[in-house]
């Protein structure tokens, strides 16, 4: 199969700007998932509960150790500007809260909850990356990663009818109000170390749906969506490629793209789907591209595919996106295409998972989003 993704964006990003800018591993029997169907009305109506629960297993069993979950399966020395091997990201912890929480797994929840809190919480944030051999946690966050962590505590409020997870997404999206948000604009991260925060935003780090749980006033709270709306806008790159610029430059007043990440920009529109303002011609294009399996890892400005390499994240969020919609057929579509990049080979270490079994490489990124896609 083609190869992942090869993304985890509380990392990349914020390694770009700040550096110019295994306890044993757990309960080795898999816990499948919860009897019945996957939490979306969508995954109802295609049958997806075996591939969702090798990958479940595969997760479990073989990407996981005892601060979470790897960022990639294949192991390293940990030594990497970027991370590497069984190093661990708030990312991919925040992407099996919500998984969790949406397939109502309260138990696994609470646990990966207390082991997130363990390992990534800071005074003022949540620290990107851990590395176990390293022993080193680092002092800088990442938002879209926050945001998801607060969600997540939400969504589990609700799923649960735990009043104490509401009140711990109240403390926690406080504190990122306090750190990550200024002059009613969203940062990309924090550097605890230093107190200061990044010069710029990464679209795809604005999350409106979780921007608006946030619990400050409501006129600071609408006056930062009503920003961050507005610089996705003006960031839109064309009808003829109805995707997004990279991100923004606050100090230059100017935004910057080196080429166009299809993940970084589908996750744009998936987050303004969710507030119900997706560009028409962004979800025309994702519908013809999905049908035809041609939806690509990255593209010049102008449109051209700068790469022939796809990915499982690609599908798993157009398949995010559909639901969000209400499209059931661009999501059923979706799933069909992310589905092909499963391993189904009970030889290969990375059965049930999704990786490139010749390189023995599997991203937590890539598997996260597809079991996460599976609740939609």
């Amino acid at each position: 199969m083609k190869k992942g993704t090869m993304i985890m964006l509380g990392v990349v990003l914020c390694l770009i700007v700040f550096l110019t800018f295994n306890r044993k591993t757990e309960d080795a029997s898999p816990t499948p998932p919860p009897s019945g169907e996957p939490a979306g009305q969508n995954g109802k109506i295609i049958n997806v509960q075996n591939e969702r629960q090798a990958l479940y297993a595969f997760v479990k069993t073989r990407m996981t150790g005892p601060f979470g979950v790897f960022t990639n399966f294949k192991e390293t020395d940990e030594t990497g500007e970027a991370a590497t091997g069984h190093e661990v990201l708030s990312e991919s912890a925040s992407l099996q809260m919500r998984e969790d929480a949406r397939s109502k797994r309260k138990e696994e929840f609470a646990r990966h909850w207390a082991l997130a809190r363990q390992t990534f919480d800071l005074k003022r944030g949540f620290s990107y990356r851990y590395s176990p051999k390293q022993q080193k946690k680092y002092p800088l966050n990442a938002a879209v990663d926050d945001l998801r962590v607060i969600r997540a505590l939400a969504e589990a409020a609700k799923a649960f009818d735990e009043p104490a997870y509401a009140k711990e997404a109240e403390k926690y999206g406080k504190r990122f109000y306090e750190t990550n948000v200024k002059d009613g604009k969203l940062y990309d991260f924090y550097d605890e170390t230093y107190g200061i925060t990044n010069k710029f935003v990464t679209l795809c780090y604005i999350d409106l749906r979780t921007i608006g749980m946030l619990p400050v006033p409501d006129a600071s709270r609408q006056a930062l969506l009503d920003n961050m709306k507005s610089l996705i806008a003006k960031g839109y790159l064309s009808d003829a490629f109805p995707f997004y610029e990279t991100r923004f430059d606050y100090e230059k007043n100017a935004y910057t793209s080196e080429g166009i990440n299809m993940v970084e920009s589908l996750l744009t529109v998936l987050h303004l789907a969710e507030a119900g303002e997706p560009a028409p011609a962004s979800i025309r294009y994702i519908k013809e591209h999905v049908k035809a399996g041609t939806l690509y890892g990255r593209y010049t400005k102008e449109g051209t595919p700068a790469t022939q390499v796809q990915s499982t994240a690609i599908y798993a969020i157009t398949a995010m996106i559909g639901s969000e919609i209400g499209d059931a057929s661009l999501y059923q579509d979706s799933i069909q295409r992310m589905n092909a990049y499963q391993v189904k080979d009970e030889g290969s270490p990375l059965n049930g998972g999704f990786g490139d079994v010749a390189s023995g490489q599997a991203y937590s990124f890539d598997n996260l989003m597809a079991l996460l896609a599976y609740t939609y």
